[in-house]
Formats: C-alpha cells, structure tokens, sequence
C-alpha cells in the first residue's frame, strides 16, 4: 500500500550513469599531459569506455554485491579432498573480468602503459576497491618475474593478457593469470628478515620445497604467488604455483580468510606449507628482499592510486549532494561554509591525483629507457614512499568530511559512503604502514644524493611561481641541515616533502584559483587543522565547481 502521509522531496538523486574519466577534469588533464600524442587518443577512448562503465548502475550494482556476499573458503571438496579454494559471488568475477579486460595489468609492455593503466585503476576503483587487490598483485609480478628470463617466459604472457579466467589450471593451459603475494609472517610482519619460513633445495636446479606459514597472503585465489623463505644462503624470493605442470594441486593450505574492517569483497588468507610445497626460485639465493623490491614499489603506487580513487568518489559524492540538498533557505553548495569545505575537500583530492599519475609518468619514462631515465628512477626511489605516506594518512580524513556532508544520509549503508570509509585507513596499512615508508625516505636520504637532487629538481621546477612554495623549499632544506634526532622526526620531514612536491605540482599544472587555494592552506599557514578552514577571499567556488560531476 502506498504511503500517503508525505511526499518524499529534497533528495539528491544517486550518482550514477556518469562517466567517472571524463567527469574527473584533474585525471583527464593528467592523462593528456603524460602520455605522448601517439597514444593519447586511444588511451582516452578505451578510459571513457571503463569511465562509462565504472559510473554505471550496473557496475555499482556488482560492487555492492560483492561487499554484501564476501568471500568465502572451502577447505574441502564434497567428498573429503582438500582443495582450498575461494568462492566469490559472480558480481566479483565480473568486475575483476572487465578491468583485467581494459588491461589493467598490463603496464610493462605498451607505451605510455603505466599512465594508461593508472588512470584505469583510479577510475575502477571508484566503482569497487577490494577488486582492485589482485590486479595491482599481478601487475607488480612482472618486474620481479624478469629475474629469471625461463619463468619470465611463461608468466609474464600470462600475467599481462587482456583475459581473465578463474579455473585454477596449469599456467600452459590458461589464456590468463593472476599472481598474488605471501611475505609477512606471525613474528615479523613487516620484517620480512624475520620470516621462519624454510626453503629447502631440491635436485633440479632451482627448485625447493618450502615449510612454514605467510601471516597475510593476499589475493589467495590466485595462480601462483611470490613468497619469501630462508633458503641455505638466506632469504630467498621463490614463484610458487597453485597448479603444478602435471595438473596436479601444489600443497597449499589455506587456514582461514581474515575478518578485515573493511575490503570485504577482497580475500586475505593465512596460509601453511608442509614441507612438500613446491617453489621455483627467482634471484640468487639471499637476495630475496633485492628481489621483490620492485614488486612492493609497485604495490605502494598502487596504495597512493587507491587512496586518490576513494578522495575522489567521496569528493564526488559530497559535492553532488550538495548540489541538490536544499537547507535553511538555499541550496548547500552555495552555503559559503559548506563551500569552504567542498573546496578543502577538492583540493586534498586534486593533489593526490596530481602526484599519483606524476609517479607513474616517471615510471612510463624509466621504463622506456629515454633520456633522463636515470633521473626519474632516482625520483621514485624518494618520491614513492613520501607519496605512499601522505596521500593514504590523508585518505580517511578525507572521507570522513565528505560523509559529513550528507549528514544522516551519509551514515547509512546505501549512501556508499560507509563502505568508502571502512576502506580508506586500508592503503596506509598494507605494503608497509606509516613509519615502514617515513624510514624507507630516510634510507633513500642516506644511500647518495641521487634521490633528493632529484626531488629538488622536481619541486625547483616551480620555483619562483608562488612565494609560499619558495619558502617552504627553503624552510625543507634547513630541516634537513639538521640531522640530530631525524629518525623522531622522520614522520615530520616526510609530510613536509609531499606537502612540498604536491604543492609544485599544482602550481606547474592546476588552474589558478587551485594553487593559490594549495599553497595558501597547505603551505602558507592560511588554514586550520580540519578540513573548510581556507581564507574566504580565496576563489572557492571556482575549485568546487571543478571537482563537480555533471550527470
């Protein structure tokens, strides 16, 4: 029966049916910025293809699918077998099966591939996050794989390809893989050069059997894994397979799936070798850490791109809401302290993106070996780390503002907003917390001047464009000076270089209005500690309006 006591009025319509690239006017512009013109145009035609897809209905659908029906383990087939598997609901194959298909794990190989597939993975992560595990898994295996040119041979064909598959099989008989990662342990966590984990040598070169456990395996649905294990000469990077060449299951037992506060639709596993687990080496024996490193640098930027996708949809959200909700006489959007903060909000999320899709410009130029390749490998090696720090601590605050701005509204499941906040505090977690990359900088300050020149040269690039920006490179630069106590104040030093690098970077590429608004707020002292806090002489509607999406 229907209700006749009201009629239901001041609602913002849902966010949906939009094009989540092109309506993102910093990623479009980062796009068109970083990636030749030889390539561009196709780039941005398959990106509003997945942008289409990733705002639409149907794909929103399926990500609330999957959160709602999580991940589940079956340890042992119907009649008795150990097979270990995972199921997930078909809205999380479907996903996973459309952004394998817009190649968002093949980077290594296409030009401009890491722009093009960071802006994928920006846009696909709006729709659902906890997908976006095993992609970013596979496409950091690649680097790592190259070690060995026989397994390299196999996998990486596999690990690149535009289909997904989710039958476990030999590798030779897939059109398709996905790889995933097992490195921490119970006692050490983050430090990996505890693991206890055995690797024992077989006859045949390069291949052991490993005993042990991995605390935190991610994505255990996958093909084959990297994993670390203390071989004879030490710690040691090994491929362990899920399905071995005869076709045949390797031993490995999946424990449990973890209860995570949120990225539900993803499964994180504890997993236990038994002595019989089958591994190929990749590296020299000892080098595991050596081996893996480009691995976790990958999985880092990914952490950044994850962040800047949930900044974006919350920003996203709010705004639109805002758009639409009228309150105390006028629409909230022209509210000029809702305003203030939709501009506080714009901009955290416009810097993020900024300094995602610089880092993975850098990694398109190291890759292709041009000149100044060296330079901005020497960039990542700092800048990543400082990136990883700062865009995914900012990540939660973020959020929390934007569900503010739907009041009660955003409190409620179906606003989206609350699955958006249980995954924001996920980045700064995974791939090694806040004081893992705050020390990760200042080893990178430590081993040569290689890494800062080139971090001064990238922020020097702006210099003289806004004097808030010169005094903060100088005020960086006395920090520096000083070394006594800098592992205290490592955390301090690290969000004064993000602050410093995203800040020129707005100021070479944002409009106007957003640099001043940057600069002011971020470097200039001319703000508060929470978010709508800016000057009101700045031009606030005009950096609200950008972030706006048009439906």
């Amino acid at each position: 029966m229907a209700a006749s006591t009201h009629t239901v009025t001041n609602q913002a319509p849902p966010l949906v049916g939009y094009d989540v690239f092109t309506c993102d006017r910093t990623l479009a512009e980062a796009v068109e910025r970083h990636l030749a013109p030889e390539v561009l145009a196709e780039a941005r035609e398959e990106l509003v293809i997945l942008g289409q897809a990733s705002g639409s209905e149907q794909v929103r659908e399926w990500g609330e699918l999957a959160n709602t029906y999580p991940p589940r383990l079956r340890t042992h087939d119907r009649y008795g077998n150990r097979i270990d598997e995972v199921d997930f609901h078909p809205a999380w194959h479907r996903l996973l099966g459309k952004s394998v298909g817009a190649g968002l794990t093949d980077a290594w190989s296409r030009p401009g591939g890491h722009v093009r597939r960071a802006a994928g993975l920006l846009v696909v992560s709006q729709a659902e996050a906890g997908h976006v595990c095993p992609l970013s898994m596979t496409h950091a295996s690649v680097p790592a794989l190259r070690a060995e040119p026989e397994l390299a041979a196999v996998w990486e064909p596999a690990a690149t390809s535009h289909v997904y598959e989710r039958e476990l099989r030999p590798v030779a008989e897939k059109p398709g893989a996905l790889l995933g990662m097992a490195l921490t342990e119970k006692q050490g966590g983050s430090d990996v050069r505890a693991n206890t984990t055995e690797a024992r040598p077989l006859a045949a070169d390069g291949e052991y059997v490993l005993t042990g456990h991995k605390w935190f395996c991610s994505a255990p649905m996958s093909d084959a894994f990297l994993v670390l294990a203390q071989a004879p000469a030490g710690l040691t990077c090994f491929l362990l397979p899920r399905v071995l060449p005869d076709g045949s299951r390797n031993a490995f037992a999946i424990q449990r799936l973890k209860d995570k506060l949120g990225n539900r639709s993803n499964a994180s596993a504890e997993v236990e070798f038994d002595g019989t687990t089958w591994a190929r080496r990749i590296g020299e024996e000892g080098r595991g850490v050596r081996s893996v490193i480009g691995m976790v640098a990958a999985t880092r930027l990914d952490c950044v791109l994850g962040s800047a996708a949930l900044m974006r949809q919350a920003v996203a959200q709010a705004v639109h809401h805002c758009a639409y909700r009228q309150a105390f006489g006028g629409v909230l959007i022209e509210k000029p302290l809702m305003r203030n903060v939709l501009a506080d909000l714009a901009l955290e999320s416009e810097a993020a993106t900024v300094l995602a899709m610089r880092l993975a410009a850098a990694y398109d130029a190291v890759d292709s070996g041009a000149p100044g390749a060296e330079l901005e490998r020497a960039l990542l090696r700092i800048t990543v780390p400082v990136a990883k720090y700062w865009v995914t601590k900012r990540c939660t605050p973020v959020v929390a503002e934007a569900l503010e701005c739907l009041g009660g509204n955003g409190y409620v499941e179906e606003s989206g907003l609350p699955r958006l906040l249980r995954e924001s505090p996920l980045n700064s977690v995974w791939e090694g917390s806040g004081n893992v990359q705050a020390l990760d900088v200042l080893r990178a300050l430590r081993t040569g001047p290689a890494s800062f020149d080139a971090f001064l040269r990238e922020v020097g690039a702006a210099r003289g464009a806004d004097h808030r920006l010169d005094r903060a490179i100088r005020d960086l630069l006395v920090e520096l000076a000083d070394l006594e106590g800098i592992e205290a104040r490592a955390r301090r030093l690290v969000e004064r270089m993000a602050l410093v690098l995203q800040g020129a970077l707005l100021v070479r590429w944002a409009p106007p209005e957003v640099a001043d608004a940057f600069c002011a707020s971020r470097l200039g002292g001319d703000g508060g500690s929470t978010f709508g806090t800016l000057a009101h002489t700045l031009d606030l509607r005009a950096v609200v309006e950008r972030a706006r999406v048009t439906v």
